[in-house]
């Protein structure tokens, strides 16, 4: 019974330390983007269009898992700075798709790089298997809670 308790006392703190996680990754990626024309929001846009192509606002939404007015506005800023711009979608009329610029592309690929110079600096001498324990256990987790709530998986 023990082992039991600890184990969900040990959980609990695993799930509470993901707020000053995400607290310092903000701050480390602000920290990046000091001498860019980006906001760590427009940077999430320009991200996510690097990883998967060209995107609408609801499927940059769904994929960030925020709301599509929030993404509207992330959006706008990036296509103000002209770092994205937009196309036709052909799958809807009304919701087009954006679209990294030549200028987007070059900085957000400069940006990650930096950011995985840094990841190797933080990850030098953490074992992988244990990083890949804690990315699986963080996802398993995120699943369970998200399945108690009945959001979306």
């Amino acid at each position: 019974m023990y082992g039991v308790i600890m184990n969900a006392q040990k959980l609990y703190e695993l799930v509470w330390m993901s707020r000053p996680l995400m607290q310092a990754v903000e701050a480390c990626v602000e920290q990046g983007l000091v001498e860019t024309d980006l906001t760590v929001r427009m940077r999430a846009v320009l991200e996510m269009l690097l990883a998967h192509g060209d995107l609408s606002v609801p499927d940059i939404a769904a994929k960030l898992e925020i709301k599509r007015q929030y993404v509207q506005l992330m959006v706008n800023e990036t296509l103000a700075s002209g770092f994205t711009q937009q196309r036709p979608n052909p799958r809807h009329k009304r919701s087009s798709l954006l679209t990294l610029t030549d200028r987007g592309r070059a900085m957000i690929e400069d940006i990650t790089a930096k950011e995985m110079d840094v990841m190797k600096q933080i990850g030098a001498g953490l074992d992988d298997a244990d990083v890949l324990t804690a990315l699986r256990v963080v996802q398993t987790v995120t699943a369970k809670l998200k399945a108690l709530t009945g959001e979306p998986l």
